[in-house]
């Protein structure tokens, strides 16, 4: 589909052409004047890294070197001292991760100081999960390394005026310091944890993380990456994890993705440590995890230990405003998280502010709108809390979901909205969705494998992205299901549902899903979320279970009307650590509907920079100026063509001295006078060049005539005319979006005329394009043919009354062109008629009732194709021996047996006659049976045109 704005849709809507070279002319100097005006300038930032050493441990007394590099505003100095951001990177990286942030934060003004955790990279130590005593430690030594830089400005002595920004690793390590030191004036913590131990031992009952149950593949990744985090700051052997020294990082600031996850190459562990299985990590972290991913469950001294590490027993002491930003497509680190965290923070006074967006450890920064939104965010937060600058952030809520696709950059694009009041992961209403199913057995697996995949680290939603190829093991899961829905839901938060479950063991451990499944039956796991539960204390029998309430991970989704919920109970998920004896429980609802949380607000821009606006708003007013003047053009041809002309009232098309002349004097077309009646099909034929396409463009008023005049059923044609409703048509070749479906393509395409979807006929368009099931694939998997097929189709839905067509059989099979002879004969019937322009002679002769020869610009033969063909020069012969006879014919001087006969004997007399053609046939003892004249509309083509004709050329 064309842009409303296009270049072609402006030169056909704007009166002449010297207004369009004016306009054209102001929108090229505005933009041009924009673009020097707001043109990216390169901060200019001086960076020094350092290998800094700083004492710390339960005592303060341990030194440790860090890694560390120093961004500077180039004109911060002693006498013009500039605020500082403490920028903390993601497990696994290291300074080099946040580069690029540092890069933009020391370019909006602030000095950045980056280091490598220590346990990474080049810098020493082990890791201790920012434990308080070691990598809280650490960050508190660097803040009074800023405090004494002359550049960095102090709110007092040792105090400088700082923000901490950090994701995942660096979003604990930024609420964990905020509540141990009090010097800390902003944070903005970043798709991190409230819990370590719930994280990593989810149990969605309400259960202790003792009971939890093991996120195995999550926690794998960790320890392989912190175990081979890379060699010490000894030289000792081994290759860094980090990204090298001048290697390219995410655009900033800040990165709401994952902060670099897992370590991101190869590495081994210091020499002579005590376990080769610990890597970096600190002997207790080791054994700790050693001993959980065992067993598959955890023990108190193991929950103590991570909970050590989590803000969840500081946020009391947390009061530098925070900002909380968490990631939808996250199955580490949930929006649960956040929202423990905001309300523990918020208790106390603090001024907190939550932000979802729809990317996270699964899904990275998500489309470009988001995380230019999450920027913004960011930089308003610091600007005000830690610069001064800026009115107050406020604390209102703000969200995202996907809402479509970019045409212009082929990427997805999330709509932001905004509520006053922040409700957490209950949303502000709720909607229960009834669901139905009998209680069913399930099968644990032996030592869980196979296993249901619903999310790999880092992958999102694979089962979505296979289309379900890889999802729930038959025989392991329950299926329960809704109707379709009456209408649409946004859901916002944590679904909930009570469930049932009996075994012979009294244990069971599985997995709710809460599924969207479309109309064709395609389902999707938002965002690959699943809720593992530990069942304890089951009767044998289902009977006698008691319904337990399962609060599902917190989602942001839309769920279209007629798309029904299916909620799925699964025994495995490759994900978890699940029980290794086989099992069979049984299933069933502890109640008849799922509760789901819904949430309204306002809608939100999405670009983060005042540029941006600048220039959206200097756009938007040269577009309201050019959608103004097209309105008063269309508006002034429809006063002026409201009129019937009675003579073409019950005509379908009525061409009348048609002219097309270029602005460099080229003439397209210089006079094309034909009509198109009802109960015809018309054939628009000529060599390359001719003018046919030219016409068939001025039909459909993607340009403007000349001179001459156009009639559809009575009406001028004119751009915009309401006539052209009555007219379906391909020209130019199919427009599809490629990442919808055929079907959704041509429903979107119906939703754009504006006319009632009773008025159109999808089941009918549908058995002309032949798709079948393909039609449900995305457009971006089809073949040409079946793209000019879905085309074709979308020009018939309405069934209008007037059918153009530009090459139809373009890509098509022989037996699909002979389809599509047998459709467009019987599309015109009912009064419908049918305009085609092709290449294919033979096609038109067969499929066409009349014909429209163009020859440079020019009509230069029309009327009915058996009349146009006319008189025969050759002559076909039915005879009982072909072979013999074309060896009786190859003798006779003057007589040529044509080539292309199909198979027939077509032969060319020269004026020979008929009858000494066939009297030397039968002396040879060939009977005739008998004797046609045959002439083909490609030898009448020929005639017309000359067999080297070339036309004037269309543009």
């Amino acid at each position: 589909m064309r842009s409303p704005l296009s270049a072609a849709w402006i030169r056909r809507a704007l009166p002449t052409r010297r207004r369009a070279v004016a306009a054209a002319a102001v929108v090229v100097l505005v933009a041009a004047a924009v673009a020097w005006v707001l043109r990216p300038q390169g901060p200019d930032v001086r960076a020094e890294a350092a290998m800094l050493t700083v004492r710390s441990g339960p005592a303060g007394d341990q030194p440790v070197d860090l890694d560390t590099t120093f961004y500077l505003p180039g004109d911060a100095s002693a006498d013009r001292k500039v605020p500082a951001v403490l920028l903390a990177h993601g497990f696994g990286g290291t300074k080099e991760s946040v580069r690029a942030d540092a890069e933009e934060f020391a370019g909006r003004g602030y000095a950045v100081l980056t280091w490598t955790a220590r346990g990474f990279g080049r810098s020493g130590g082990q890791i201790h999960l920012d434990h308080p005593d070691y990598e809280v430690r650490d960050a508190q030594r660097l803040l009074d390394w800023l405090a004494a830089r002359p550049e960095v400005r102090t709110d007092a002595a040792g105090d400088p005026a700082v923000g901490v920004v950090g994701g995942s690793y660096g979003g604990g390590l930024a609420l964990l310091l905020a509540a141990q030191d009090q010097r800390v004036d902003a944070i903005v913590p970043m798709i991190t944890w409230n819990d370590l131990s719930r994280a990593f031992l989810p149990e969605s009952t309400g259960k202790e993380p003792v009971e939890g149950v093991f996120k195995k593949g999550w926690a794998g990744l960790f320890f392989g990456g912190g175990g081979n985090a890379g060699s010490g700051p000894a030289g000792l052997s081994g290759a860094s994890a980090a990204q090298p020294e001048g290697a390219p990082a995410s655009a900033g600031p800040p990165s709401p993705g994952p902060g670099g996850g897992p370590g991101t190459g190869p590495g081994r562990a210091p020499a002579g440590a005590a376990d080769p299985s610990c890597g970096r990590f600190a002997a207790d972290v080791c054994a700790a995890y050693l001993r959980i991913a065992t067993t598959g469950r955890a023990d108190q001294a193991a929950v103590d230990l991570l909970r050590r590490s989590s803000p969840a027993g500081v946020l009391d002491r947390i009061s530098a405003p925070t900002l909380l930003v968490q990631g939808e497509a996250d199955t580490l680190f949930p929006l649960s998280e956040a929202d423990v965290n905001a309300r523990g923070i918020a208790a106390t006074g603090t001024p907190v502010r939550v932000a979802w967006f729809t990317g996270g450890h699964d899904g990275g920064e998500g489309p470009r709108t988001d995380s230019d939104r999450v920027r913004f965010l960011t930089a308003q937060w610091l600007d005000h809390y830690v610069k001064g600058a800026g009115s107050v952030p406020g604390d209102d809520f703000t969200w995202s979901r996907i809402a479509g696709f970019d045409a212009l950059d082929r990427g997805l694009v999330a709509t932001g909205y905004r509520t006053a009041d922040y409700p957490g992961t209950g949303g502000t209403g709720r909607r229960e969705v009834e669901l139905a199913g009998p209680a069913q057995q399930v099968a644990n697996p032996p030592a869980g494998n196979p296993a249901a995949i619903s999310s790999v680290p880092f992958a999102g939603e694979l089962s979505a992205l296979l289309g379900g190829v890889a999802g729930d093991i038959p025989g392991q899961h329950a299926r329960f299901e809704s109707a379709p829905l009456a209408e649409a839901v946004d859901v916002a938060g944590a679904p909930t549902v009570d469930i049932r479950a009996a075994s012979p063991t009294g244990e069971a451990v599985l997995f709710v899903k809460l599924y969207d499944v479309d109309p064709n039956g395609a389902a999707t796991l938002p965002n690959g979320l699943v809720a593992p539960v530990r069942l304890t204390g089951l009767p044998a029998e289902i009977d006698a279970a008691r319904p337990v309430t399962v609060t599902l991970p917190a989602i942001v989704r839309r769920v279209e009307a007629g798309h029904r919920l299916r909620v799925v109970v699964a025994t495995s998920d490759q994900a978890y650590a699940t029980p290794v004896e086989p099992v069979v429980h049984t299933v069933a609802l502890g109640g008849g509907a799922v509760t789901l949380p819904t949430l309204a607000g306002e809608p939100i821009p999405t670009a983060a920079t005042v540029w941006r606006w600048v220039l959206v708003g200097l756009l938007a007013a040269i577009a309201v100026g050019l959608v103004v003047v097209v309105a008063v053009v269309r508006r002034r041809h429809r006063r002026q063509d409201s009129s019937v002309h009675p003579a073409y009232a019950d005509t379908p098309l009525a061409v009348r001295q048609l002219r097309k002349e270029y602005a460099d004097g080229f003439v397209a077309v210089s006079n094309v006078d034909f009509e198109v009646h009802r109960g015809q099909v018309v054939g628009l034929l000529g060599p390359n060049g001719a003018g046919k396409t030219t016409t068939l463009r001025v039909l459909m008023g993607l340009t403007q005539p000349t001179a001459g005049e156009i009639y559809v059923f009575g009406h001028r044609l004119v751009p915009g005319s309401p006539v052209l409703s009555r007219i379906g048509a391909l020209v130019e070749g199919p427009g599809f979006l490629p990442h919808l479906s055929g079907l959704e393509n041509l429903k979107a395409y119906w939703r754009v005329t504006g006319r009632s979807v009773e008025d159109a006929h999808f089941d009918e368009a549908l058995e002309i394009a032949g798709l079948g099931g393909s039609v449900h694939r995305k457009i971006k998997n089809y073949s040409h043919g079946m793209k000019q097929r879905l085309a074709i189709a979308q020009a018939m839905l309405g069934l209008p009354e007037l059918l153009v067509l530009d090459e139809p059989t373009d890509g098509l099979d022989p037996p699909q062109i002979a389809e599509m002879r047998r459709v467009l004969q019987r599309y015109a019937t009912d009064g419908r008629a049918v305009l085609v322009s092709s290449h294919l002679l033979a096609e038109v002769e067969q499929t066409c009732t009349h014909a429209v020869v163009v020859n440079k610009g020019r009509i230069v033969a029309s009327g009915p194709v058996e009349e146009i063909v006319g008189e025969s020069p050759s002559v076909l012969f039915d005879v009982t021996d072909p072979q013999a006879a074309r060896t009786v014919l190859d003798r006779l001087a003057g007589v040529r047996v044509l080539p292309d006969g199909a198979g027939q004997l077509v032969v060319d007399t020269n004026g020979t006659a008929r009858s000494e053609v066939v009297a030397e046939l039968v002396r040879a003892g060939i009977g005739v049976d008998r004797v046609v004249p045959r002439r083909r509309l490609e030898d009448a083509f020929l005639a017309l045109v000359g067999e080297n004709s070339r036309g004037s050329g269309d543009r």
